[in-house]
């Protein structure tokens, strides 16, 4: 025979408490004794009760689900920080609906409008497109991770510290030219601070040293044929050069490795590679590459705080927004592997 669902009238029998008690019990718990609360529990044990998601959520409009919008999968950061911001649930208890916006604005909005008629009650976003005004329009609490964030709550690496740990161990493995290849970022964007960082060291040590801003294009096909480009370009201006090159990302520069280790089957002394964020790729590359470790399991964690922050304080009877958005910084770590031997 089918088992009976236990319901709140159950528990109330069980327990000898009204049917408000133990509503109360699951929408406001604070709001009954730690006695009270235990006898529920101990009850809720006993009856095998299953919770009825859906009724929850019709009963207090909590839906326990945060909306994530990533540029792509396609990178091996997102995914590494998709993974992290994820397994938070076993922590906070929420569940979350993620879209690859694929750099698209108008398919961005369209996600964030469906996140926000199935009542999400945050955004973390990582995508770029959209501008960090235009998100605070939303009035929804949201954090966003690695780009500007002028009008909302964020949490970036400190990326001009990441650029100096960058050349400094290039400059030590005794480069001859330091070289630093990325997009082209306005200073409002965090991953600026890595070419600032980069440049401000070489200077200041009088390091020979070139910015070589590339549009890398968003697909493994166009990043492996400008890199290739990138590759050439070096072979032809640096060839009695030893030559130290420091990648916007360990996708880019293992794409680099690749290509090297094709023409001389192996990587030559001449070349020193440097990559950013110590995703899987990086450790997993044929030869483990050297790189600037963004602290992706810190960044999850600040992240999902500084959300549940804004989510608990709407909660109140009468919420205080916040005064000024909070902008968490969490330092690098620069990780030496085989690429800077």
């Amino acid at each position: 025979m089918a088992k009976k669902n236990v319901t709140f009238a159950d528990i109330a029998e069980y327990t000898g408490f009204s049917k408000t008690t133990i509503s109360r019990y699951f929408n406001n718990p604070d709001s009954i004794t730690l006695e009270n609360q235990e006898k529920i529990a101990h009850a809720l044990e006993v009856l095998d009760y299953k919770e009825n998601k859906l009724a929850r959520v019709m009963a207090n409009g909590r839906t326990e689900m945060i909306g994530v919008i990533i540029p792509n999968l396609y990178m091996h950061y997102y995914s590494d920080i998709l993974d992290h911001i994820i397994s938070t649930y076993e922590e906070y208890g929420y569940k979350f609906i993620v879209f690859a916006g694929n750099e698209d604005a108008d398919v961005e909005r369209k996600y964030i409008n469906e996140l926000l008629a199935y009542k999400t009650e945050g955004l973390i976003i990582l995508s770029h497109t959209l501008s960090s005004k235009e998100l605070s329009e939303y009035n929804i609490p949201i954090v966003t991770i690695e780009r500007e964030d002028e009008y909302v709550c964020s949490v970036n690496t400190d990326n001009y510290m990441g650029g100096i740990q960058a050349a400094t161990v290039l400059a030590k493995s005794g480069c001859d030219i330091l070289i630093h290849a990325n997009s082209d970022f306005p200073e409002s964007v965090p991953a600026y601070g890595r070419i600032k960082g980069f440049s401000d060291f070489c200077e200041s040590n009088y390091f020979e040293h070139k910015i070589m801003i590339r549009d890398f294009g968003g697909s493994f096909e166009e990043n492996l044929a400008k890199i290739t480009s990138l590759f050439n370009e070096l072979e032809e201006t640096c060839n009695d050069k030893k030559i130290g090159i420091f990648m916007p990302n360990d996708t880019h520069a293992n794409i680099l490795l690749n290509i090297i280790i094709r023409k001389y089957g192996t990587l030559p002394d001449k070349y020193k590679i440097v990559g950013f964020d110590n995703s899987p790729v990086s450790r997993e590359a044929v030869i483990p590459i050297t790189t600037v470790g963004q602290q992706v399991d810190k960044i999850a964690e600040e992240a999902m705080g500084i959300l549940l922050t804004q989510i608990n304080e709407g909660k109140k009877r009468r919420p205080k927004p916040l005064d000024s958005p909070i902008h968490k910084i969490i330092t690098p770590v620069l990780v030496r592997r085989e690429t800077t031997k």
